[in-house]
């Protein structure tokens, strides 16, 4: 995001907001002093400062300090005494959410999930940092607007900034939705670039001001990818406490399977799917059962589970931009959710759920240093262990080898985002995102 434009050592003010303040304090450099005016949130200033290039320097990572605290919105910002609720209520410590993207579609339905205590439960109370851009900021004051007018009893504060920095600040948890679509024409690498770099930002960010445990979803796409650049951006937190999305192809795995096998939905368990967000992803039919069976004990058509099954699972998302006119949005905040859920709530003895974490020391055979889908199981404390009572085939190992070598070239062209060298992109032929015509 560029809110300067160096040129000479003069200076010319403007109003801006105070998360544009907060974050322009950080990264001029300190010989520069600028008096700024803050200004009504939906008005957006500029500020033109001049530099000599040669003396323009990379801002330091640097921590807030913990005794400012970002601006609140509208009714969020009156006090309210949790403690005193704690001794004739059964409230919970209030934990702090961040979500980016917060004015997208996607959030547009989880936030009011998040508020409700759907997903945290009925004694949660909880705040929501909305991080948004310059471009949406109105569009996320009207989403807070949204949100105030909901009388939601959980949800005691809510922040809107543009400032990642003021966001994260001690965020617990981190759902980073915001990414910038693939467009007509442009280059899968390009897109690692772009969004790359979002997400190396976003990673210093919760690096310098989150909660030492903060829990990570990266939902923006490529979603694997941008899941690694964020932890190596962010080295003082488990690189264990990333997650890259894959619940949504979980689910419409599930959906399928039950589909061809004239059951509800419910009675499939033990679903996978393995490796990258894209169509090279694999659903596991091999270990996922329906009503307590083996799915090829069910369904013996292997022809169609191989070719059919699996391709509708890999392409669903086009097929629904096809149908709808636009990608998935409420069945994505829908498997946010049971991402969540899947960590604060104990597994269902003898079942698992997927998600895109980091491979150091997987019992697979996986590549270390990449974020691969996998079968997790959590005893509900926002942790997980990987399952290990799993069969492999011919087939399934064929197929993961091959979503294993995407996410090997895409971690080489996203090298100057992890710290790792120069980036050099050869991908293989077939690296669309599930949506992606």
């Amino acid at each position: 995001m560029a809110l300067a434009q160096l040129n000479n050592p003069t200076c010319s003010k403007t109003q801006l907001h105070s998360s544009q303040l907060s974050f322009l304090s950080r990264t001029l450099p300190k010989q520069y002093h600028c008096t700024f005016a803050p200004l009504h949130r939906t008005q957006h200033g500029r500020i033109t400062c001049s530099v000599a290039p040669n003396q323009v320097k990379a801002p330091a990572v640097q921590s807030q300090d913990p005794k400012s605290k970002p601006d609140c919105y509208g009714v969020f910002c009156l006090t309210y005494d949790l403690k005193a609720e704690e001794e004739t209520k059964s409230w919970k410590k209030l934990i702090n959410i961040a979500v980016s993207g917060a004015a997208g579609m996607i959030s547009n339905h989880l936030l009011f999930k998040l508020a409700s205590g759907e997903v945290f439960g009925p004694n949660q109370p909880i705040a929501l940092k909305l991080l948004g851009s310059e471009r949406s900021f109105q569009a996320l004051e009207g989403v807070a607007m949204e949100l105030e007018d909901s009388l939601f009893p959980l949800l005691r504060e809510v922040v809107i900034s543009i400032d990642p920095y003021e966001v994260f600040q001690d965020a617990e948890w981190a759902l980073l939705i915001g990414a910038k679509p693939r467009g007509p024409g442009v280059e899968r690498a390009a897109l690692l670039d772009i969004n790359g770099q979002i997400f190396a930002e976003q990673g210093k960010a919760l690096n310098a001001v989150a909660s030492r445990n903060v829990k990570v979803i990266v939902v923006g796409n490529p979603c694997n990818t941008n899941a690694l650049i964020c932890l190596k951006n962010a080295p003082n937190i488990p690189a264990k406490n990333f997650h890259a999305l894959t619940r949504l192809d979980e689910n419409r795995a599930k959906c399928q399977l039950a589909l061809k096998a004239g059951v509800f939905y419910d009675k499939v368990s033990n679903m996978t799917i393995w490796g990258n967000h894209s169509t090279t992803q694999v659903p596991d039919f091999l270990n996922a059962r329906i009503d307590g069976l083996p799915v090829k004990e069910v369904i013996k058509d292997q022809k169609w589970l191989e070719e059919e099954f699996t391709e509708k699972v890999q392409k669903r998302g086009g097929v629904l931009i096809q149908k709808w006119g636009r990608s998935s949005a409420a069945s994505t905040s829908v498997s946010i959710v049971d991402a969540i859920r899947s960590l604060i709530t104990p597994t269902p003895e003898g079942d698992w759920f997927s998600t895109g974490v980091y491979t150091a020391g997987n019992p697979y055979g996986i590549a270390e240093d990449i974020v691969f889908s996998m079968p997790c199981r959590s005893k509900a404390n926002g942790d997980y262990e990987l399952v290990k009572d799993v069969i492999f085939d011919d087939y399934l190992r064929q197929k993961l080898a091959k979503t294993e070598a995407e996410l090997l070239a895409e971690k080489k062209c996203v090298a100057h985002l992890t710290g790792e060298g120069i980036a050099v992109c050869d991908l293989p032929g077939d690296t669309m995102l599930p949506g992606e015509m």
